[in-house]
């Protein structure tokens, strides 16, 4: 079976008519047609009923959803583990947050061509809904993120503590929360905290879904904002942000996650690498603490 015969009927359950999944595959509606009448002519039943409001699965075709996905995460791991390069013995592909590879990744890099050379390595930086159903399907085998979701056959394990402090471009400001503060979306766990320590602050004047954008707005016309430690840490240093005084930190670690059937011995190859590289950040993070400390709230 053509693996597109498979995605198009998932994309066409997930967006529930023919004409939707048409627009999310780039494709026009005749080809989808097509590509259904090919599927339920390989199976030999029917899997959708088309009326006005879209589509709904036959018996059949909810039978079929059962094995979609299995079918396209055995070919994707497939794909890529077959295409191993010239002079390596194996294929690991990486998925990882937009916030996370520098320094984190690029350090595991470096260890990874000292001390397995011989893995070849694909890199994908994507956002975590993305990569969380990568690793299910097996286009992934490792995704390294903040705040996973726990999914059947996913294996999850913390990799480092993260920490998001308030920070702001006017140390002379008094109260934690002013008008020029920045709302970045940290997840729900962050959102949750947030509001049992400023109840009073639900909205604000800016909210953004990157901290990257959101660090960047404040140090181009001032403010305020929540934003790990580790991207703030040289501006507090040149003195262009400084540390709200009384205000808490949020613990927001990082995570591991890969699949519960990736090969073993190369995925203990690599967490170990994961490993080595966090605690020798963690060791530099302790030796260029700044000198305030803050009570912290942990992520519910």
């Amino acid at each position: 079976m053509d693996v597109e015969l498979a995605r198009t009927f998932l994309e066409i359950v997930n967006a529930g008519s023919f004409v939707r999944a048409a627009e999310r595959l780039h494709v026009s509606q005749t080809a989808v047609s097509a590509r259904v009448r090919s599927l339920e002519s390989q199976i030999g039943r029917s899997v959708f009923v088309r009326n006005k409001a879209g589509a709904t699965l036959t018996p059949a075709g909810k039978q079929f959803l059962r094995y979609a996905p299995i079918f396209i995460q055995v070919w994707e791991r497939a794909r890529h583990h077959v295409a191993v390069p010239l002079g390596h013995r194996t294929v690991l592909a990486v998925g990882c947050e937009p916030s996370l590879w520098d320094p984190l990744l690029l350090r595991w890099l470096v260890w990874m061509k000292k001390s397995a050379s011989d893995i070849a390595l694909r890199i994908h930086i994507g956002l975590p809904e993305g990569l969380i159903q990568q690793v299910a399907e097996g286009v992934i085998d490792i995704a390294i993120m903040y705040t996973p979701k726990n999914l059947p056959g996913l294996r999850v394990e913390r990799l480092l503590e993260e920490k998001l402090v308030l920070v702001t471009t006017d140390p002379r400001r008094p109260r934690s929360i002013d008008a020029g503060y920045v709302y970045v979306d940290w997840g729900p766990g962050f959102a949750a905290s947030h509001h049992m320590i400023f109840p009073e602050h639900e909205n604000t004047g800016l909210y953004v879904g990157l901290g990257r954008l959101g660090l960047s707005y404040i140090l181009e016309v001032g403010g305020s904002g929540y934003f790990r430690m580790r991207a703030v840490r040289p501006y507090l240093e040149s003195g262009q942000l400084h540390l709200v005084r009384g205000a808490p930190e949020i613990l927001y670690p990082a995570y591991i996650v890969c699949s519960a059937s990736t090969d073993a011995s190369l995925l203990k190859t690599a967490m170990k690498g994961l490993r080595d590289v966090s605690q020798t950040e963690r060791r530099t993070r302790r030796g260029r603490r700044p000198r305030r400390g803050y009570p912290k709230a942990r992520l519910s």
